[in-house]
């Protein structure tokens, strides 16, 4: 979508252009040294002084690795929130690069090395043009994105409450190997799913495999759960309501002529309203012990609640995509949300604000066929990072303008 320019915004993306050699040393250096999980003292450090010399106030988390840093405008005015996540995933890297990671099973599969070097070089960039902000800039660096539930360690730390006035809106980007390089992409409402995994235990009574009548088999009534539970979505989510289950793992059994005496099955839920998910967190459980009971088997289903549906505010989801456009950028408003999951959503659920993706698919590469973000071979181009600083700006000027 392109939009008409705005004089405010004059320069704006060539200054991002002009920090790119900041951004992309940032960038390689976490990516050949990431780091998994909640505490992340190698990244942490170099946050930090990627911010030296900057006019900021800054925090350090206590039961998390994360930073925040605020800056204060010229003048008096409300606050912003700009978020990027910094933790890497349990992977060997395999793409070649000559800054690949050197950490054991261990790489930034999902950009994040991208996210931290982008919302520093926002930070320097905003810096600059302090003189235009009234109001306050609270940038989110924080730890534990990919299943630990960071973002919400550090609301709870009082991340909302780190500037002088209380934070009105707030903004994070996604970079993705799977569209086009330097294009904004947002969408009112549902932008990622609320995730969920679940663990099915379903105990018999072992024998040997020429006799099953004198054992109780666990394998065909797990077997039968795997499709009943695709058969409770279809039939008991409407259709415009999009839920996916996916049993990701069975177990069972030792070798061939053994009935075990259990088997496993272990998979996610993903879902786009607070009803569906609560309609199959109900579901899952009564299929499975009403299938296992049929059998003669027993059954323990172990629900653990993962990160809650992404809700973008549609005036914030808006008015990104004209800021993109504003600043002399591409933004495109996204038709279908994805059913991946974030952990901004904890902040969404406090402040109006969106989360919105940004491509970087290598120009050599078609997005269709390029390795997705969370793949070992996964590459971004670097060159559309400047559009994400530019955009983390373009926000905050145009949230705290006069």
């Amino acid at each position: 979508m392109k939009t008409q320019h705005d004089p405010r915004f004059n320069g704006l993306l060539e200054a991002a252009q002009a920090l790119q050699p900041k951004t992309v040393s940032l960038r390689r250096q976490l990516h050949k040294h990431p780091e998994q999980g909640l505490a992340l003292p190698r990244t942490q450090a170099a946050v930090l002084s990627a911010l030296d010399g900057l006019d900021l106030k800054i925090q350090t988390g206590t039961a998390v690795g994360s930073v925040v840093a605020v800056l204060t405008g010229a003048r008096p005015g409300p606050t912003v929130l700009l978020r990027g996540d910094m933790d890497a995933l349990p992977l060997t890297e395999d793409t070649g690069l000559e800054f690949a990671s050197v950490e054991a099973d261990t790489m930034h599969a999902c950009g994040h090395d991208t996210h931290v070097a982008m919302l520093a070089s926002a930070a320097r960039l905003l810096h600059d043009r302090r003189d235009a902000l009234a109001g306050q800039v609270v940038f989110m660096f924080q730890p534990g994105e990919e299943g630990y539930h960071g973002a919400r360690f550090m609301l709870d730390e009082g991340v909302l409450d780190a500037a002088d006035s209380p934070v009105e809106k707030a903004l994070a980007l996604h970079i993705t190997s799977k569209e086009k390089s330097g294009v904004i992409r947002c969408r009112p409402g549902p932008i990622m799913a609320g995730a969920d995994s679940f663990r099915v235990v379903v105990t018999g009574k072992g024998g040997h495999a020429s006799t099953p009548a004198d054992a109780i088999d666990p394998v065909p009534a797990a077997a039968a759960m795997v499709g009943a539970l695709q058969t409770a979505v279809t039939r008991r989510i409407s259709v415009f309501e999009p839920a996916v289950v996916t049993i990701a793992r069975i177990t069972a059994g030792t070798t061939s002529n053994i009935i075990p005496e259990t088997a496993l099955l272990e998979g996610t839920l993903r879902t786009l309203s607070d009803q569906t998910r609560k309609t199959m967190v109900e579901e899952i459980p009564r299929v499975c012990q009403n299938i296992g009971a049929a059998h003669g088997c027993e059954v323990e289903v172990e629900i653990k609640p993962g990160y809650p549906v992404t809700v973008n505010d549609a005036d914030v989801a808006h008015r990104v995509v004209e800021l993109v456009g504003a600043f002399g950028g591409t933004a495109t408003v996204m038709p279908n949300p994805l059913m991946g999951a974030e952990d901004f959503s904890y902040v969404l659920q406090r402040v109006p604000g969106a989360m919105a993706f940004l491509g970087a698919c290598p120009p050599e590469l078609d997005p269709a066929d390029a390795p997705p973000n969370h793949s070992n071979r996964v590459l971004f181009d670097e060159p559309a990072m400047a559009h994400g600083v530019a955009t983390y700006a373009a926000f905050a000027l145009d949230a705290l303008r006069e």
